[in-house]
């Protein structure tokens, strides 16, 4: 298997994903990490290797990385590994992504618990409705969030989802899907009000001479009554 992007190919065992080198952090080798762990302090244990996924040009590919210190400094977690000891060697392996070996003893006991992996990807169900996918989980003392991206959106459009049965109240992994109940606001309509088929109102001439009538206001009215 071939890397076809900048971050190469995922590796071919069975393996979790638990993090990524977001950038180099201080003179001494050091990196601040984006986890996709919820236990970050049992898997960035010193001694613990992981996987590298990294660019096939990259000197640093087929190789793995050995936690060598674990820490949180100002709420983000940073971590040093073997072999990397200063911003340069640092530097080089920024944006790799970090995968260990999948414990099938550590498996979630709870019918109600999953692995990341198994829920990015999934198809997001409103109303019996794909309205999007999972592209990300992101993990907080107070709760777990889903990152769900709208179909045809950009990253920018991306969607926090809190993680809770009351508003996802149903996991299909091997269905493809998660269904979701979310309060009023927290997607935009789908599809928009903007999408809707308009009434047709006659000829030109007809619109400008209503310019000032009564029907100029019952319009704006219309449209308030939308945005409710």
């Amino acid at each position: 298997m071939s890397a076809g992007d900048a971050a190469g190919a995922q590796p071919a065992k069975t393996q979790l994903r638990v993090g990524r080198l977001v950038k180099a952090h201080g003179l001494k080798g050091a990196f601040k990490l984006e986890l996709y762990t919820d236990d970050p302090e049992g898997r960035f244990v010193p001694g613990n290797t992981f996987t590298l996924q990294v660019p096939e040009t990259s000197p640093w590919h087929g190789r793995e990385l050995t936690v060598r210190e674990f820490r949180w400094m100002n709420s983000h977690p940073v971590a040093f590994f073997e072999g990397v000891d200063d911003r340069t060697a640092a530097e080089e392996l920024v944006k790799a992504i970090l995968w260990i070996d999948q414990d099938t003893e550590s498996a979630p006991a709870e019918d109600d618990a999953w692995y990341d992996h198994q829920l990015v990807g999934l198809d997001v169900v409103r109303d019996g409705a794909v309205i999007g996918r999972v592209v990300r989980v992101d993990h907080f003392p107070a709760q777990d969030l889903l990152i769900i991206r709208p179909t045809g959106r950009g990253e920018d459009a991306d969607v926090l989802v809190p993680f809770v049965s009351a508003i996802v109240p149903e996991v299909d992994v091997e269905g493809g899907r998660v269904v979701v109940t979310p309060p009023a606001g927290l997607f935009e309509e789908i599809p928009g009000d903007d999408d809707a088929p308009r009434e047709e109102t006659g000829s030109d001439e007809d619109a400008a001479a209503a310019d000032d009538a009564s029907e100029g206001d019952e319009s704006d009215e219309v449209a308030d009554s939308r945005e409710d």
